[in-house]
């Protein structure tokens, strides 16, 4: 009679396991449903993420909840029931985990799709939104460990201990995680000073690039050149750096250019708003081209600026003005191709030895510095389309 009721004991524990499985995978498929996915387009894909842990938590509960601990041989009941227990402390963290990144997922790829005078505010709200996900997700599963270890007998004894003398435990741990609390309360200064965000075009360190990854512990800036530079995210809070598009994704591009004096300034400027009309990189705001210096070598700086919607596209958009205007100078002003010249009062000899200075380049140096911008050409009337 005894090996018949535990024969149905644990029958019971199957079926109740069983059953709850059943129950998840209905609900699953009612969620991922034509109905529920058309009235609830990210049903489906919640459903879908949290299948897995979703099973995981529910054969866990079932089975601490129909476990016959009685049948279990003497001395196993204790470790069965701490097992469970921590198992279904681990399925809950990880079905709230996943519950929290299929539904943010969503709209952090909303966001992402962004473009024109709205992108700023957006790549602020998702630096945010990503900020606040991880620190939920650190704090849950803090929690969780937490919860797990006070399972223990032992532990919690131990636990009881550290809270009677907690001001020195504090100031213990406070000195230990010191520079990891400082990154994180840095990242949450970033996030919500709005002093960075992701896809920002900063320059720090004398490199060029943009915000790739923001953690709670470092940045990631992928550079002009396919680089990445790493940064803690304190490193922002504690040192002077460029961005370029706080306030705005829209960038003024510049192009210089060394001619001799020959060169017909008016008829370059109409060129070039003829070839930026037609571009489709140009956001049709503002463009200039103007002679911004007489250099000592006895050439002519000419500055072609022109605006486009971001850093990307004002770069693709400055080679190729700066294509165009060669190869236009080349074939139908060769006279002023740069050319030194020679009189009673100089010679070859009094050019300088470095060649001209190229400004507005990313990488003129060859170091990977910074593109130089216009500077004292955007001060003054800037041509509007």
């Amino acid at each position: 009679m005894g090996s018949v009721s535990a024969l149905w004991a644990w029958i019971t524990l199957a079926a109740v396991v069983a059953t709850s499985v059943i129950v998840v995978e209905g609900g699953r498929r009612l969620l991922a449903g034509r109905r529920m996915s058309s009235r609830w387009p990210g049903a489906g894909r919640v459903a879908r993420r949290c299948t897995a842990p979703a099973f995981a938590f529910a054969a866990v509960v079932s089975a601490g909840t129909a476990m016959p601990y009685r049948l279990l041989p003497d001395g196993a009941d204790g470790p069965v029931r701490q097992a469970l227990r921590i198992a279904a402390i681990g399925a809950t963290t990880w079905l709230v985990l996943r519950i929290t990144y299929a539904l943010t997922d969503p709209p952090l790829a909303r966001l992402m799709r962004i473009e024109g005078e709205r992108n700023r505010r957006a790549r602020r709200a998702r630096t945010q939104m990503m900020l606040l996900r991880r620190i939920a997700a650190m704090a849950i599963v803090l929690l969780a460990v937490g919860a797990a270890l006070f399972t223990f007998p032992g532990v919690r004894a131990v636990g009881a201990g550290v809270l009677a003398s907690a001001g020195v435990a504090g100031l213990v741990v406070g000195i230990a995680a010191r520079p990891t609390l400082g990154n994180l309360l840095a990242g949450l200064q970033l996030a919500f000073s709005d002093a960075l965000r992701l896809d920002d075009v900063v320059v720090v360190q004398g490199q060029w690039g943009r915000v790739e990854e923001l953690t709670l512990s470092y940045v990631v800036v992928c550079l002009w050149d396919e680089r990445r530079l790493i940064l803690p995210v304190s490193y922002f809070t504690e040192q002077p750096f460029e961005n370029w598009t706080r306030h705005s994704s829209r960038v003024l591009g510049s192009v210089d250019l060394h001619v001799d004096w020959a060169v017909p300034i008016e008829e370059l400027r109409t060129e070039l708003y003829g070839m930026l009309r037609d571009h489709p990189l140009w956001d049709r705001r503002e463009w200039v081209l103007q002679a911004v210096e007489v250099l000592p070598n006895g050439l002519v700086k000419v500055r072609a600026m022109m605006s486009a919607a971001d850093s990307a596209s004002a770069w693709d958009l400055r080679c190729d003005v700066r294509e165009h205007l060669i190869a236009h100078i080349r074939s139908v002003y060769p006279g002023a191709l740069p050319r030194f010249r020679t009189g009673p009062g100089g010679s070859p000899d009094d050019a300088p030895d470095d060649p001209p200075e190229r400004g507005g380049d990313i990488g003129a140096d060859g170091d990977g510095a910074a593109p130089r911008r216009g500077g004292p050409a955007r001060a003054t009337s800037l041509r509007r389309a």
